[in-house]
């Protein structure tokens, strides 16, 4: 018990680190080599989507299509799709595009404060201590990241803040949406077919046979993104939460952004000010507030 316990914890933060890596290489790709973004997720959803039902099929066989045998999750999946792991992956990547891998994952970590709001007005009520505290420090965290209390001017833009309140309000399509789908069938195979479909979506919005060869100096940055951002992560995520639990492998989870700003630092040479460790804080600790509330 005590050898899958501490398994559970070590590849839960794998899984973790590997996400925050995943950003970086989005930097990297968006920024210093310049990739559109909504390529960049063409590319990365088609790879993993195909790779996850590759692995689906090996483990599960005829069960990993056995979704399109009902039409309400069949419309379920598409609206998965394209509502949650669409808009996720391209969303991030365009923030990431106009900040930084950690800025962009720390606007996404908002995703739970939204899913908190949507809470309380479908039951009519109004936010507990714990979430109204939380709602105070997500929102402060924000404006403290986007203004270093400097209040002439923005230091975050427009557009970067724009794309992480979509990458943010993304997240929660991506927590609510599949929740039926992963009751009746494997995690795995639903991922991998949403992955699969969602690059079938952005394919009409890139237009990828018009766009020019990427380069091989992107290659690496690529497959780091897909192997091990996505496909490692994943699945060692998975393992974590079949050993600890849920609850405990999502609190552990929230190290992502710590591991996305210190590949984006010490990698990537992104300068942080003090103040913005301040926003990236508050924001988190609106997160473990919430998750506080998850297990009590």
């Amino acid at each position: 018990m005590k050898n899958n316990y501490l398994r559970g914890v070590i590849c839960t933060l794998s899984g973790a680190i590997a996400w925050g890596f995943s950003g970086a290489c989005g930097q990297m790709l968006t920024q210093t080599l310049s990739i559109d973004a909504t390529h960049i997720t063409f590319i990365k959803t088609i790879m993993a989507g195909l790779i996850l039902l590759f692995i689906s099929v090996l483990k599960e066989r005829k069960q990993a299509f056995s979704v399109f045998k009902d039409k309400k999750s069949v419309l379920r999946l598409i609206a998965f799709s394209a509502l949650g792991l669409l808009m996720s992956q391209l969303s991030y990547l365009k923030t990431i595009s106009y900040s930084n891998a950690a800025t962009a994952t720390v606007l996404q970590y908002l995703g739970p404060v939204f899913i908190m709001i949507y809470v309380c007005l479908k039951k009519m009520q109004l936010p507990k201590k714990n979430e109204a505290l939380a709602l105070f420090c997500a929102f402060f965290g924000v404006f403290v990241l986007a203004t270093r209390l400097d209040f002439s001017s923005l230091a975050l833009s427009k557009e970067c803040l724009l794309w992480g309140l979509i990458a943010a309000f993304a997240l929660v399509f991506y927590t609510l949406l599949p929740a039926k789908l992963f009751e009746s069938y494997s995690t795995i195979s639903v991922t991998g077919l949403g992955m699969l479909i969602g690059g079938i979506f952005v394919a009409f919005i890139d237009k990828p046979w018009a766009q020019p060869a990427v380069s091989f100096t992107a290659v690496p940055y690529i497959l780091g993104m897909v192997l091990i951002g996505t496909v490692f992560a994943y699945t060692f995520y998975l393992q974590g939460v079949a050993d600890i639990g849920a609850s405990r492998a999502s609190m552990i989870a929230c190290i992502e952004p710590v591991s996305a700003a210190l590949f984006s630092f010490i990698w990537l040479k992104t300068p942080f000010v003090p103040v913005d460790i301040v926003g990236f804080v508050l924001v988190l600790s609106a997160v473990f507030l919430l998750k506080e509330k998850d297990n009590n």
